[in-house]
Parts: C-alpha cells; sequence; structure tokens
C-alpha cells in the first residue's frame, strides 16, 4: 500500500517523537511497514510509540488524542510543522514525523470515515528534522522540574496553565494507552496532577515532561480553562509575535552571523592536557569540551555560554579552549572581573601548562609600571599566546598581534559582573572571535539570548565526585547563632569567611567578633586595602595563619580554599540572588559537610529581599546555578530585558514557554530558505 502518494487514504502509520524514529529517513517507514505493523503486536516500544489508522477503524477520538497527546506531538491551533496536531469536533488533522504531508482524519461518532493528505508539506527533509531535533532538545532544556511542589504553576504545552497538586500512581488497561493493543492486561503507570479553572484535573504520564513548563511572570498567572480552544489561540497568537520579535533580534546578530574563521583541529598539547589532568572528567564537563571542540571545528565564530557550578570545572574547560586556541596560532584573553580571581587563574593556568611551549602572562594592577610594558610589548609582537587580564584589557593601548595571529579567543569570566558594551567591545574590533562566558549564575538578559537560538548554552550541572550540597540557613542576627557557627568549624580544624560588606564599619565589627572569645585569629579584606596587603592578606588565609577571614564581596571570586567550610553573611537582605549564591560557592569546595549562613536584621525580612532569599534556601542542591538565573529574572521583572509587548506575552504563557517559542522562530527563519 502506498501511504505517501494518494490524496485519499485508507490507513496511516503515526510514531512517537522519540530519538530512534528521527534518525529514520522517511522513506524507511514506507519501506518497513508490514515490520512495524508486526513489531507493533508483540513489543512494548512498538506499542507505545506507533499507531496505525485506517478508515472504517472502531476507536474514539478520544483515544487517538491520548495516544499522539502520550508519543509527544504538540496540540496547536493551527498545524504547518511535523510533530503538531490539532482537532475541532471529530476532526483531527496531525502532521506525522514519519511523513511528507500533514494527514486529516474525519470521525463519524467512534469510527474513522475517511484519511486525506493535506496540502501541507515539507521540501527539505533533513531541514524538517534538525528544527525539529533542536525544538525537542529547547523543550528538554526549560522543563526542569527539579524540586517541584504541590502549589507550584506549571505550563502544560497543550492545556495552558495550570496548579501542580503532587503525583499520583493510576492502573489502566493496556488496551486503554495503546488502541493497537488487543491484550487486556493492566498496568500501572505515575502521573503529574494538575488542576485547572473549575477544578477541572489532568494527568500527565512522567516521562512526558518535555510538555511542561515552569510558570515564570511577572505577574500571579490565571489558571486555564481545560478543553475549548482558547488556550491555542492564545498560543497562535504569541507564536506569530515571537516570530516577528524573532525577526529583530536576528536582524540585531547579522553581522555576528556573516563572520568566518578558519577551523581548529587538535593538536599534541591538547592531547597531552587532557591526559595529565589530576581529576576524572565529570559527564557534563565532557560533553561540554566535545561541544566547543565541535564548535572550533566550524568556520562559523564561536558564542557559547557555559553555565557550571562553582566549583565544578569551568576553568579547565575555559583552560584547554585557550590552549586549542593558542596552538592555531592564536591569541587567546580570559578576561576577570576581579584582581583576585585573574591570580587564581593565572596560578592555575601557569601549573597546567608547566612544560609545555605556551607562554601565560598575567596583566591586572598587581603588575609595577617596570612589568606592564614589558607584557604590552610580548602581547604586541604575539610572544604572549594567553593573557589572563581584569578589564584593563579594553584599555585603547592594549594591542595584539596583527593577522593571522591576532586575538582569536575571549573568555569571559563571571560575565554577569561585565556590562553588555564592555563584552562586545573586543567583538566589535575583531568580528571573528570565538566567545566563551562563563558563570554560575547568567544574567537574565544572557541567559535569555541564550534560550533563545541567538547564544548556544553549555550546563556543567554534575558535582565533583563526593561534594555535598551546602547546608543553607536563613535566620535573623544572633551572637550566639554567629558564636557556634564560628566554633562548630573550629572545633574540626576548619576555617570561616564572614562577610561584612561595609568598608566603614568593617574593623569596629572585628571588635564585636572578638568579644566573642571563639579564639579566631581573624584577618581582613576589602578592595581599598593597598594591593600587597591584600595579597598578604590572602596568603596568611590561605595558609592557615588566620582561620577567620571577614571581608567584604572581594570574596565573591577567584578564592578556592578547600579548608574553608562556613560562610556567614551578615546583613544579607542587601545581597542579590546571584550574588548571595555566587558567595555561597566559597565554601563546599571538598567532601567536608558546608554550612552557609544568611543573617538579617530583625523584623527586616520582607519584600523582593525575602523572595531572594527563598530562592537561595530552594535551590540548595548542587548545580543550581541555572535554577538560580531563572529565579533571579522572575524577581527582577521585565525591567530592561523586555520591552513591554514582550513582557505581556510572557505574563500569558510565561517566560519558559515564551523563550522556547522565540527559540523556535529563531531556527525557523534561519531555515526558512530550506524548509
Amino acid at each position: 500500500m502506498d501511504l505517501v502518494r494518494e490524496k485519499a487514504l485508507q490507513g496511516a502509520l503515526i510514531v512517537g517523537i522519540t530519538p530512534y524514529f528521527l534518525e529514520k529517513g522517511l522513506v524507511w517507514f514506507e519501506e518497513n511497514l508490514a515490520h512495524v505493523k508486526k513489531s507493533q503486536k508483540a513489543q512494548a516500544f512498538w506499542q507505545d510509540n506507533t499507531l496505525f489508522l485506517e478508515t472504517s477503524q472502531k476507536i474514539s477520538v478520544s483515544k487517538v488524542l491520548k495516544k499522539i497527546d502520550e508519543m509527544g506531538y504538540e496540540k496547536v491551533f493551527k498545524i504547518d510543522q511535523p510533530g503538531e496536531f490539532s482537532q475541532v469536533g471529530g476532526i483531527v488533522e496531525i502532521f506525522p514525523i514519519n511523513s511528507f504531508f500533514a494527514l486529516r482524519f474525519d470521525f463519524l461518532g467512534n469510527t474513522i470515515e475517511t484519511i486525506e493528505k493535506l496540502p501541507i508539506e515539507i521540501s527539505n527533509e533533513q531541514t524538517a528534522k534538525n528544527i525539529l531535533k533542536k525544538k525537542l532538545k529547547s523543550q528538554k532544556i526549560f522543563s526542569d522540574l527539579k524540586g517541584l511542589k504541590p502549589g507550584d504553576y506549571l505550563v502544560h504545552l497543550d492545556h495552558g496553565i495550570a496548579r501542580y497538586t503532587g503525583k499520583s500512581e493510576i492502573q489502566s488497561p493496556k488496551s486503554e494507552t495503546n488502541p493497537n493493543d488487543q491484550k487486556s492486561k493492566f498496568k500501572t503507570e505515575e502521573y503529574y496532577i494538575l488542576e485547572y479553572a473549575g477544578g477541572d484535573k489532568l494527568f500527565v504520564p512522567l516521562g512526558l515532561e518535555r510538555k511542561l513548563t515552569r510558570y515564570l511572570g511577572f505577574v500571579e498567572p490565571k489558571l486555564s480553562r481545560l478543553g475549548g480552544i482558547f488556550w491555542q489561540k492564545t498560543k497562535h497568537k504569541i507564536k506569530e509575535d515571537a516570530e516577528k520579535f524573532a525577526k529583530e533580534l536576528l536582524s540585531m546578530f547579522a553581522k555576528k552571523e556573516l563572520a568566518t574563521r578558519p577551523p581548529y583541529s587538535r593538536t599534541e598539547i591538547y592531547e597531552k592536557l587532557e591526559a595529565t589532568f589530576p581529576y576524572a572528567l565529570t559527564p557534563d564537563q565532557s560533553q561540554c569540551l566535545n561541544e566547543i571542540e565541535k564548535d572550533f571545528s566550524k568556520q562559523k565564530p564561536i558564542d557559547r555560554i557555559i553555565c557550571g557550578d562553582v566549583g565544578f570545572g569551568k576553568t579547565e574547560v575555559a583552560l584547554r579552549a585557550a590552549a586549542l586556541a593558542a596552538e592555531n596560532g592564536k591569541q587567546a584573553v580570559v578576561m576577570c572581573p576581579t584582581t583576585i580571581l585573574a591570580t587564581q587563574h593565572f596560578n592555575t593556568f601557569q601549573k597546567r601548562l608547566f612544560g609545555l611551549p605556551i607562554n601565560v602572562a598575567l596583566l591586572s594592577r598587581l603588575q609595577n609600571k617596570n612589568e606592564k610594558p614589558k607584557i604590552l610589548q610580548g602581547l604586541k609582537e604575539g610572544e604572549i599566546d594567553i593573557l589572563i587580564a581584569t578589564h584593563s584589557v579594553l584599555s585603547k593601548n592594549i594591542e595584539f598581534s596583527p593577522p593571522p595571529r591576532g586575538l582569536g579567543l575571549l573568555i569571559i569570566d563571571d560575565e554577569q559582573r561585565f556590562g553588555v558594551k564592555q563584552k562586545e567591545k573586543l567583538r566589535t574590533k575583531n568580528p571573528s572571535i570565538d566567545i566563551l562566558y562563563l558563570s554560575a549564575t547568567p544574567i537574565p538578559r544572557t541567559l535569555y539570548l541564550a534560550l533563545s537560538s541567538l547564544k548556544e548554552i553549555s550546563f556543567i550541572q554534575t558535582p565533583p565526585h563526593g561534594r555535598k550540597a551546602v547546608k543553607t540557613f536563613i535566620l535573623p542576627f544572633k551572637k550566639d547563632v554567629v558564636k557556634n557557627a564560628i566554633e562548630s568549624e573550629l572545633k574540626r580544624g576548619g576555617q570561616i569567611y564572614f562577610l561584612h560588606n561595609r568598608v566603614e564599619t568593617i574593623n569596629a565589627f572585628k571588635l564585636l567578633l572578638e568579644e566573642l572569645n571563639t579564639n579566631a585569629k581573624i584577618g581582613i579584606l576589602h578592595a581599598k586595602l593597598p594591593d600587597k596587603e591584600i595579597i598578604k592578606t590572602l596568603n596568611d588565609f590561605q595558609t592557615g595563619k588566620t582561620n577567620l577571614l571577614l571581608a567584604t564581596t572581594i570574596i565573591e571570586n577567584g578564592l578556592d580554599i578547600s579548608n574553608a567550610n562556613t560562610l556567614i553573611v551578615d546583613n544579607a537582605i542587601r545581597l542579590g540572588l546571584a550574588q548571595a549564591y555566587q558567595l555561597r560557592g566559597r565554601v563546599g569546595r571538598s567532601n567536608a559537610q558546608a554550612n552557609a549562613y544568611f543573617l538579617y536584621p530583625k523584623n527586616t525580612l520582607k519584600g523582593l529581599a525575602k523572595q531572594r532569599l527563598q530562592a537561595l534556601k530552594q535551590a540548595e542542591e548542587l548545580g543550581s546555578g541555572y535554577k538560580i538565573a531563572t529565579a533571579d529574572l522572575e524577581i527582577r521583572g521585565a525591567g530592561n530585558i523586555l520591552g513591554r509587548e514582550q513582557s505581556g506575552s510572557v505574563n500569558r504563557i510565561g517566560l519558559n514557554l515564551y523563550c522556547q517559542m522565540l527559540s523556535e522562530a529563531v531556527e525557523k527563519l534561519k531555515n526558512q530558505n530550506s524548509f
């Protein structure tokens, strides 16, 4: 039977949206139809992921809809792409991923009366598959349901905004979940329970999480009604708006998209770095490095964010990328927000690259007047391969080696600490440079662009072996709480960071701590100290001469001391969420249990400060930086991240689904000539 060429069809195969089927060519399904139908009768995978429908078949519309929903198809107002379906009364339209064209099924009661080919086709099979794969990847990114609690708002792709009430196990006949399976055996499945307006409930099977996203918006959401077409119309309208916005964004990034550079290749030095790494790479580190190597092998410049928790191995990824650029004849810059972080990276790079023909230099305020000219000269003449620097690298007097060598790679660490203009300055001079952004908590604007297909994003969320989550305490400030926290850490031979973010009163606060009689050896650190004193204070803490470092937020970046496992923050309500999260990452860098105390003055925990600290507590588990960034975005409100029109769309469907739609719109526009 030829299922492709006739307009009126006798039967049609619909397959689930799974990686296995996405790798198959469309002709494969025609050639293997008999095999598929045979496997469907006996094997669970084929029963769960295929549906064969024929004219005159007795089956209800509701069973067909339930099945194609469970196979991963998205319900829309009007279909136009593979993987979508729509329904009005007894008419079901679906675009199977195994077909060149969309299909229409007309039901008369519980009988399929006709099956027809619709005039909606794909002209390029591979492009259509690529778009669908990217769509599934973005859905997976947005559907992070870790820490989901009853009462949280979720958005179902097909049915709209609901309140999550919990999970439930339900037993049902296999024949209900698969119309092709004539056996009457029962099976038990677990479901998410979603409550809609009017008390209606929807049961979503575990395994179909990609259809669910958390609601992130700037207002309290209104629950959708199950049934009807209002949600589909809303989604359709916002999808059209997202496509208009995507055109605007793409025009902004057009110049960057046109830039090219010669592809890079792996080198012997790169392989030596792999072999000499003293730890086992985590799975996420390996994947991230593979993605970067793949980026380097292309002619299009890299524009990728690496989102990984503090201490999860972003520095090693950056080091290997810089070494690869250097060995391919390009200069690399690692730009850091603070002198402390730049110094830390310089020491790490020197240690890892020791004995290899790669020259690393440090440019910060620690270099004296005699050292700086030598570094600048070496940079200009191409003698320096990798430069670790603060924002001073953006100065007008900085010159890199002329092409074909020149600046090839810019790595921006803690990218949320730099402004948009600062980050784009070097790209303006060098449109074809590769840029890697390292951050535990990308600023919302960057996250927004990343999740909208305008930047690539990699996640390092797997903790190193043996790492424990930091226990977080949100408490009113009391002397006995501080005393007990300090003594508990000193008792086990550890060290303490104590954050007091006011230089004017930090010496007076030291006296208060000394009055607690904990026998702590206290050092003071802040940015207004002379450079030599900063370095001496840090060295004293690193070598154990002091065991309590009383500091401002200067400690936010660059300190990596495994013996420091207690953090105490005074007046924590004054911190931003991302900043508080970054500070918490100073502790917990060994296998010891770390503790973080965020203290606030009595009766001051309210409003946005309360939301920030609650979000910090909720993101206690390891690898929560990405969750913090999305929570930060929600708390900040629209601000300068979105225009008024986009903010309205976000409130109606949630930020996650809006970004997902925008991402799909961008991909569609990029491929519109071939799709």
